[in-house]
């Protein structure tokens, strides 16, 4: 029977950051079975990881949310290879994924993700979007040809956000992702929706800072910078910007182990 392990990624601390769960499998396992699993931890995401052959990874990784499997998720990669690094697996962290090879490298306090930067496209705001995010957005671009990146005039209107979850859902975005410049601390701030996937509020998300990363990166004039996700849990992360690549780096903790009666 499989073992588990939930890690709560980009935070230093427990029951902070986001929950992810992470199966490190001998072998196959059907696409249905893992959608089970995922819906029953009913976490943002949950990971399957099992050892591979293909040239330039160790690892076949991939993410299924409640209700589907997504292309690229940051928070459950970081905590795959936090999961890899306790059972005593030396990194780098190499993986195949659905959106390419993903490294996860540690520097000795912080592992760190190499994803594909994915830079947002002006676009304009869709209609009723002021509405139904419950802020009116000062700009509006496009990451990745799915995620909706929107900034808002300050810090204030980021936090303050309480959109109607149904009607973004009916949004043709996987996330839609609020940022504004930070008024202290961190560089910026942002907040993360997705409920046409089953999540209606992500509390830390790798995949939208590679969009995050080079957006700010062009507003701000430099490549590192640190960044705040302010959702009820909370989490933080330092970003590089390396042109088509972006590294996202964050902390990890263990908080459950136990095993599947599956």
């Amino acid at each position: 029977m499989p073992e588990y392990r939930v890690v709560d990624a980009f935070t230093d601390r427990p029951l902070a950051g986001n929950p992810a769960a992470v199966l490190v499998m001998d072998g196959a396992y059907p696409d249905a079975w893992a959608q089970g699993v995922a819906a029953e931890f009913n976490l943002a995401e949950t990971a399957f990881a099992r050892p591979t052959d293909e040239e330039g990874a160790d690892y076949e990784l991939r993410w299924f949310t409640p209700t589907v499997e997504v292309d690229l998720c940051g928070h459950a990669t970081l905590a795959t290879a936090h999961t890899l690094a306790e059972r005593g697996v030396p990194g780098p962290y190499r993986f195949s994924t659905r959106s390419g090879i993903l490294t996860v490298t540690g520097d000795g306090e912080r592992l760190w993700l190499d994803f594909p930067a994915r830079p947002p496209k002006p676009v304009p705001a869709p209609e009723g979007l002021a509405e139904v995010l419950g802020a009116r957005p000062r700009w509006a671009g496009l990451g990745g040809g799915e995620d909706l990146l929107v900034e808002l005039d300050d810090e204030a209107a980021v936090r303050g956000l309480a959109p109607d979850a149904a009607a973004l859902a009916r949004l043709p975005y996987t996330l839609v992702i609020a940022t504004a410049r930070a008024e202290k601390g961190p560089d910026f701030v942002s907040r993360v929706f997705a409920p046409a996937i089953g999540v209606p509020e992500d509390p830390v998300t790798g995949r939208a800072h590679t969009v995050l990363t080079p957006f700010w990166a062009e507003r701000l004039g430099r490549a590192e910078m640190a960044a705040h996700q302010a959702s009820a849990r909370g989490g933080d992360l330092l970003v590089r910007d390396r042109g088509e690549r972006v590294l996202i780096g964050g902390h990890a903790v263990s908080v459950a182990t136990g095993t599947l009666h599956l």
